[in-house]
């Protein structure tokens, strides 16, 4: 039985199963093609990626199939220059760490922190995926009607009713309310992010009932009754990540797939010492250590360049004490599966879970 909504048919999906873009390596163009061409909505995570990089990805995805992927993009205004001096303490807070992995210590970090923004946007309209989303931040309104414009349908994440309204105020097409069980950087920009940790069910049903907009949700969704319960909340598709980084095409190191398979209810906490922002991910030596010793960091993204190399030795080394395990609170529902055999499984699960509730109605 397929499973269907006005936002899931304006797209064209035959499931209303988003796969989350994870940046970073997870939503990988293998996974993005494999998701949208068993039905679901595949999305590229571009947060960190050249927009040559961008346009060889979206190339290989359309190479697979003809069904529709998305992108997304952190829109978060970058720091500018840090002084050598300020970036001591956070150099030095991680320099034993590259020494263990036998690395030389970074002696310094450089902006800009990540690629040029405007560049990106500037090859979102030039591919012209189904879909483009923001993460971290808005957009301006003349880029969201350049991209409408030309068929692209624009959404963004609100972690806050604030957010999502501020979203329809400026044409968004749709909202994805994300919930503080959510894995990885959750989108909150206009409060604290630890001020805005309303989960996914309750934030799902204010955002529903305060927006005219298509909501989708996400954050801890992992199985078809999770789905259903999204849909049954008002929501039109139910955004999954942290689901499909075990799956073989995911990006994601070996380490990080592996542990994910074995985390327990209360595996997960907040860190700011990867990237310099607040992300869940499972718990390892590095979140913890650098918290008891309270370690300075720099901000949001010039963290993410102090760390990078430790992360991507500690992973190549199959260690997980110093990789970025992002993950949401429902991990331990995690399965390792082909990207086609888990989206026919969760639609399964999610259509008998829609049946299995209309057993409750009697006469």
């Amino acid at each position: 039985m397929k499973l269907a909504t006005p936002l899931s048919e304006r797209l064209g999906l035959a499931t209303p199963i988003v796969q989350a873009p994870m940046a970073g390596g997870p939503s990988s163009q293998e996974l993005v093609a494999a998701c949208s061409g068993a039905g679901a909505l595949g999305s590229f995570g571009f947060a960190y990626t050249q927009p040559e990089e961008m346009k060889k990805q979206s190339a290989y995805a359309r190479s697979k199939t003809d069904r529709p992927f998305g992108i997304n993009l952190f829109t978060a205004p970058q720091p500018g220059p840090i002084d050598a001096g300020a970036q001591r303490g956070a150099l030095d807070a991680v320099a034993g760490y590259y020494k263990e992995l036998g690395l030389p210590a970074p002696e310094s970090v450089n902006a800009p922190y990540a690629p040029d923004l405007n560049a990106q946007l500037d090859a979102v309209e030039e591919i012209r995926p189904k879909v483009f989303t923001v993460h971290l931040a808005d957009l301006n309104q003349s880029r969201i009607k350049a991209m409408q414009q030309k068929g692209i349908l624009v959404g963004g994440s609100a972690t806050c009713v604030a957010e999502a309204q501020r979203l329809e105020s400026l044409g968004f097409d749709f909202v994805i309310a994300q919930g503080g069980e959510a894995g990885g950087h959750r989108g909150s920009y206009l409060r604290d992010p630890y001020q805005s940790m309303t989960g996914t069910l309750a934030l799902t049903r204010l955002v529903v009932r305060a927006v005219r907009l298509p909501v989708i949700a996400a954050g801890g969704i992992m199985d078809g009754a999770g789905i259903a319960a999204a849909l049954a909340l008002g929501a039109q598709l139910a955004q999954l990540g942290t689901a499909f980084i075990p799956c073989p095409e995911s990006g994601a190191p070996q380490i990080h797939k592996d542990l994910l398979l074995k985390a327990t209810e209360d595996s997960t906490q907040l860190t700011e010492k990867f990237s310099g922002k607040p992300a869940r991910g499972l718990s390892n030596r590095f979140m913890t250590e650098m918290a008891a010793k309270g370690a300075p960091q720099l901000a949001f993204p010039a963290q993410n360049a102090v760390t990078g190399r430790l992360r991507q030795a500690s992973a190549k080394a199959g260690k997980g004490d110093f990789v970025a395990l992002w993950a949401g609170q429902a991990a331990p529902l995690a399965r390792a599966l082909p990207a086609a055999e888990l989206i026919r499984i969760l639609n399964e699960e999610a259509v008998s879970a829609i049946r299995g509730a209309a057993d409750f109605l009697k006469g």
